[in-house]
Formats: structure tokens, sequence, C-alpha cells
């Protein structure tokens, strides 16, 4: 399984950024792919998850109605949207694969981990 993840950058306050996570090696019948972000000096926390057979998607709270998650079967690639950015949303960002159906915001229920990219937002 490999993870590779892109789209990280420098944005200022209110920017947006599309994060993207190419996904192999998988089963998507049974996938389920998540995003979760690393701040300095914190510990990592959930953003985003999504089953790869029926598009269902959860978010945290503290990013619901500024990001989404979704995916291009086509691609193998789940992206999170990331609008209307905070300072706070500065971390860094890795996706993650797990199977079983269950849309988990733990990040030990994922056994597969991608290698992170770095959001960093600016006043």
């Amino acid at each position: 399984v490999q993870l590779v993840e892109s789209g990280g950058g420098l944005v200022q306050a209110e920017g947006s950024l599309r994060l993207s996570c190419v996904v192999s090696g998988v089963t998507f019948s049974t996938l389920i792919m998540g995003w979760f972000r690393q701040a300095p000096g914190k510990e990592r926390e959930f953003v985003a998850a999504l089953r790869w057979s029926d598009l269902s998607s959860t978010l945290a709270d503290s990013v619901k109605g500024r990001f989404t998650i979704s995916r291009d079967n086509a691609k193998s690639t789940v992206y999170l949207q990331m609008n209307s950015l905070k300072l706070e949303d500065t971390a860094v960002y890795h996706c993650a694969a797990r199977n079983g159906w269950r849309l988990s915001r733990i990040e030990n229920d994922y056994a597969y981990w991608g290698q992170g990219t770095q959001v960093t937002v600016s006043a």
C-alpha cells in the first residue's frame, strides 16, 4: 500500500488549498480514507474521512463548512478541499487508509499513512 500526498504550501488566511492523496495497493471496495493533521507541539487530530464505495463522509467540527473530502475513482485519488483557511489550520496534513466500513476518527484504526504535506496559513 502506498499513499502519496501533494498540494500543501503557504497560503494567506481566508485562502484555499486542495490536498491530494494518490493511493495504490488497496482494495477499493472496502477502503476508508482519512485526513489527519498535526500542528507543532500538538497531537495529531482527525480532519475528515470518506468511504470510497459510497462517498459517505464525516468532518471534524472545526472544519465543517470550510473543508470537503472527495475522491476521483479513475485517478485513485482522495482530495481535501480547504477553503476559508485560518491560522490554526497550519499543520502537517497526512492522508491515511484503512479497510472496513466505519468512518473512523481514530488514528490507530488506520493502518497505512502518507508522508505528510505541510500547510502553512499566514496572516
